[in-house]
């Protein structure tokens, strides 16, 4: 896999999952806890969403053969599916949606898994990113490795979100925050373009 194929792959997942957003929604499903609180809150909620990513990014496709769907049409609902979330980023549904589920989770519980680990982390779309990055055609095992490990760059860079997500928002500011999400709403609206483009134009091959 060339390296722009790389970057590919680390920008969609990044944009996809967004930890600039999900900075202080992680502080306010932690407020009142303490900082070792919250670092194991964090971890547990990264490696959870690794693990379900990991294992739709391994075995996505055989569960789509198993289901009747092939690759183009779900790489063009895929598509479709990452270009609505593009939408509600460009104009805020989506922090709504994602305060919404934050207001939903009980304060006495433990948020690492939900709403953290899912929906925020590995959602229907970081979900269907890794079934349609790993599962390309002709895709090598040393690709889906490497697919997998900038998967995990991506929670790592997450988990550092969590950590710093104090300081982050105030450095940023409410502003600052929006700009970064209208920004990478426009990356992912085109990405997610680029998906349907080639999930029709395998249609057209097969």
């Amino acid at each position: 896999m060339s390296t722009s194929e790389l970057i590919t792959v680390f920008v969609s997942l990044l944009v996809i999952i967004d930890p600039v957003a999900l900075a202080p929604l992680f502080i306010a499903l932690t407020k009142g806890q303490s900082a070792r609180r919250r670092r194991i809150v964090g971890l547990r909620a990264c490696v959870v969403a690794f693990g379900l990513l990991t294992v739709f990014g391994l075995a996505g496709d055989e569960l789509l053969a198993f289901l009747g769907i092939s690759m183009p049409a779900f790489r063009i609902a895929g598509g479709l599916l990452l270009f609505l979330t593009a939408l509600d980023m460009l104009f805020e549904r989506r922090t709504q949606r994602r305060q919404g589920q934050a207001d939903e989770a009980d304060e006495h519980d433990d948020p690492s898994v939900f709403p953290l680990a899912i929906p925020l982390l590995s959602g229907p779309g970081a979900i269907a990113t890794m079934i349609l990055l790993a599962g390309a055609d002709g895709i090598a095992a040393t690709d889906v490795l490497a697919i997998h490990l900038v998967m995990f760059v991506v929670l790592v860079l997450v988990f550092i979100s969590f950590l710093l997500a104090p300081t982050m928002e105030r450095l940023l500011g409410p502003v600052g925050i929006n700009v970064v999400t209208r920004i990478l709403g426009m990356l992912l609206a085109a990405l997610s373009v680029q998906f349907v483009i080639d999930g029709i134009l395998q249609m057209q091959v097969i």
